[in-house]
């Protein structure tokens, strides 16, 4: 730790020097200018913290100076005592140096796509899809988020094939993460006449919504397709060629959208679920990378991995990456994740602090 502290107080000191030296400069050095006095503000805390530290460990040793030397009995008695606070302040501020140099997750501040698809279990899982869909909706609206539907295939049992929205919101990427991957249903469908309990799946991406900035994606790069769209809908909705298919031409990515009656609305829709899977796609390449040297996530967060077990006869959830299990799936199911997610991000940044260690 005390390498990379060392690394990062000479990066802010000579960052500091180049801020100094293009104050005041010609117009076109003000791009640069801010991007440096944003890295240099980013730096500040931990480099602050570092000197706090040091100072810190030149008192240590000072107390211990004392105390090494024959003297003053109520002098060394005052080190002693001074020495054990000084201590306490040492793992403390330790602590706090490991939380700074804890990586900050880029997309920690975008909105988010959720794409819910039904797996295992035919029209069961199809309903479990809609459960979840209105779990997160009714979560969204706990902390304040924004919910707009972007796709959605229903079934005529009132469940989903897949349903895709947004979500918007501060935070809304930092928490919903953890939600990615397969989730299991073991409940007695309502069609079972047995009395059988039934096991189902359902998968659930989250993506971090991508501005243009960080996709761009060209006309020549894309292929538009309308059509009629297909499934329940408004008088309006099966009528006109509203859907629109779009394939990214260079990986033959395919998107849909039929939701609004509007082709101009499915169509800036569907651009906007292909420019977050595209950013997916760039970050899981980046993700493997990182993976390959050392495994620094919760989980792998591969969509395939069975991350949660919704048992509805004994009541409970159980999210098998950290081994939680709560005894109250109606409040989940209602919304509050909150103990679920907070267990999550705790477990991830423990995980994150012992690399710090290695």
């Amino acid at each position: 730790m005390f390498d990379k502290l060392r690394q990062i107080e000479s990066r802010h000191q000579e960052l500091s020097r180049k801020l100094a030296d293009l104050a005041g400069g010609p117009p076109a050095a003000r791009a640069e200018y801010a991007k440096l006095a944003k890295t240099v503000a980013e730096l500040e805390p931990i480099v602050s913290a570092f000197g706090e530290y040091k100072a810190l460990l030149a008192r240590i040793g000072e107390a211990r100076a004392i105390l090494g030397e024959e003297g003053d009995p109520e002098l060394r008695e005052v080190a002693q005592l001074e020495l054990q606070d000084l201590r306490t302040q040492e793992e403390h501020l330790e602590q706090r140096l490991r939380s700074l140099l804890l990586p900050k997750d880029p997309a920690r501040d975008k909105n988010v796509l959720v794409e819910i698809r039904a797996g295992a279990g035919g029209d069961e899982a199809a309903l479990f899809a809609a459960d979840l869909a209105r779990m997160y909706t009714k979560h969204a609206e706990r902390q304040g988020w924004k919910v707009e539907v972007m796709d959605s295939h229903p079934t005529g049992q009132g469940g989903f094939k897949e349903v895709i929205f947004s979500i918007q919101g501060k935070g809304a990427w930092s928490r919903l993460k953890f939600e990615r991957g397969m989730h299991r249903v073991q409940r007695i469908p309502v069609t079972e006449s047995a009395g059988r309990i039934h096991t189902s799946t359902v998968t659930v991406a989250v993506l971090p919504e991508a501005e243009e900035v960080d996709v761009r994606i060209e006309e020549k790069d894309i292929k538009v397709d309308v059509y009629r769209a297909s499934g329940p809908g408004g008088q309006g909705v099966n009528t006109t060629d509203s859907a629109v298919r779009i394939t990214y031409l260079p990986t033959g990515l395919v998107v849909t959208c039929q939701d609004e009656r509007s082709q101009i609305k499915n169509r800036a829709k569907a651009l906007r679920v292909l420019r977050a899977r595209l950013l997916e796609q760039a970050q899981e390449e980046q993700r493997s990378q990182i993976a390959a040297a050392r495994k620094s996530q919760v989980g792998t967060g591969e969509r395939s991995e069975r991350i949660r077990t919704y048992n509805f006869p004994q009541g409970r959830v159980t999210d098998h990456r950290i081994g939680l299990t709560l005894h109250r799936l109606p409040d989940v199911l209602e919304g509050d994740l909150d103990e679920l997610i907070d267990a999550l991000l705790n477990a991830e940044r423990a995980e994150q602090l012992q690399a710090l260690e290695v």
